[in-house]
């Protein structure tokens, strides 16, 4: 256990983030579960690095509260952003988490899932033509079939299908990714004041267009069973229904849950692909593989990298006691780099299985989403894999500097090899 290992644990705070650690935060990840694995911050939260000890704060939800709005208050004050975040399905607890999530998961259900595969075929085909379009323009270009994979392929997937969910007309949905992205960086450690403003502002422009968007549906309902949107405005058979505040703060949920994570999860792929090619080659060959790797990407450079819990009763985990009101980090990123988990857990396998990651979560607050996250993820890099086999990158990358939200902004890319 080197020196250095045991500086980096005893220096690590959450609202200090290093410009390394944004880059790649597995060393620190590494130091904290050697050396402090539950590490306490000097605000007298905790971080959490076991595997073990996330499964328990998952599976104890009586001692580990979902709820945000302690924690959120001081954070957010008597914003938008309070609003959204407190009162979505996935910073709540039963009663209302239960209710919400049944819900969504009737219009998720496994057939659901599978009548999209067809469409989402076409998409993906339809983005790869495009991409195929600009290479064969390159000698007039002369941009030798450069290619931006996550403005072209990566974000615009899961947009399509969570407006396709929602039922939100094709013409209605370029600010969707920008909203999405606004909201979702106010969820970082540390807020700025611009980020802040950004995000609040994004809420209340979707409030805005929901409010349209609901009454249209009211007037004119969908299928229940495709459109999510008119099941969450139907309720139940029994009667039961979302409050106006609720169903329009989860329908800002489901494209937040469905975009960032998705398109981290097709572009952290692409992008290992590329530094392990040996492993794309192994895929190529063996697309049986395929479920295999997209899990192991899922592992390896997890799309949403942290969580929060609020002890609600005095607790004890890893050894440390946690009095009534101690928030804790879920260190998703470190979970599922732990060797006692996973052997030789820093190499990446696309054949490795089982694989009992945590980048869906665990227990009540599993993903809702993950079967059609999943199906996104294997249908895109598998048409991509089979297109392009021999993609290049074609300049640096773009971390989207996000300590919650492990992705790139920007991966330039080229389908020639040879550039």
């Amino acid at each position: 256990m080197s020196a250095d290992a045991k500086e980096l644990a005893a220096g690590f705070d959450l609202a200090r983030l290093t410009a390394e650690f944004y880059a790649d935060p597995y060393p620190t990840y590494l130091a904290l579960r050697e050396n402090e694995p539950v590490k306490r911050m000097p605000d007298g939260s905790y971080v959490l690095t076991r595997y073990d000890d996330l499964v328990t704060a998952y599976k104890n939800t009586k001692a580990f509260s979902s709820d945000k709005k302690r924690e959120f208050s001081p954070k957010y004050g008597a914003s938008l952003l309070y609003e959204h975040h407190t009162t979505s399905l996935v910073f709540n607890d039963p009663p209302a988490h239960t209710r919400v999530r049944r819900l969504i998961m009737g219009a998720l259900s496994p057939r659901a899932i599978a009548e999209m595969e067809g469409d989402l075929i076409a998409l993906v085909e339809r983005l790869l033509d495009c991409i195929a379009a600009k290479d064969a323009a390159k000698d007039a270009a002369k941009h030798q079939g450069r290619f931006e994979l996550i403005g072209d392929f990566a974000s615009a997937i899961p947009i399509e299908v969570i407006g396709n969910l929602l039922d939100v007309p094709h013409g209605e949905r370029e600010p969707l990714r920008d909203w999405s992205l606004a909201i979702l960086g106010a969820l970082e450690p540390v807020v700025s004041p611009e980020v802040f403003a950004r995000g609040n502002k994004a809420v209340k422009d979707f409030l805005f267009y929901l409010e349209g968007l609901v009454e249209r549906r009211r007037a004119k309902p969908g299928n229940p069973q495709h459109d999510v949107l008119t099941r969450l405005i139907q309720g139940e058979e029994n009667g039961e229904r979302l409050t106006e505040k609720e169903l329009l703060h989860n329908c800002i949920f489901l494209l937040n849950a469905g975009h960032e994570t998705t398109t981290n999860l097709i572009g952290n792929a692409l992008e290992i692909l590329v530094r392990f090619p040996g492993e794309r080659r192994r895929l190529i060959e063996n697309p049986g593989l395929m479920k295999s790797a997209v899990e192991e990407v899922l592992r390896f450079e997890s799309s949403n990298q942290l969580g929060n819990r609020a002890v609600t009763e005095d607790t004890t985990l890893g050894g440390v006691a946690m009095p009534k009101g101690t928030l804790v980090t879920i260190g998703i990123g470190a979970a599922n780099r732990d060797p006692e988990a996973f052997p030789d857990p820093d190499r990446f396998d696309v054949a490795r299985n089982p694989t009992r990651h945590l980048a869906f979560g665990s227990g009540i607050h599993m993903c809702a989403g993950m079967s059609l996250a999943r199906l996104e993820g294997r249908i895109a890099i598998e048409r991509f894999l089979k297109r392009f086999p021999d993609y290049q990158p074609d300049g640096a990358p773009t971390r989207s500097r996000r300590a919650r939200f492990r992705g790139f902004t920007a991966l330039p890319m080229r389908l020639d090899p040879r550039g």
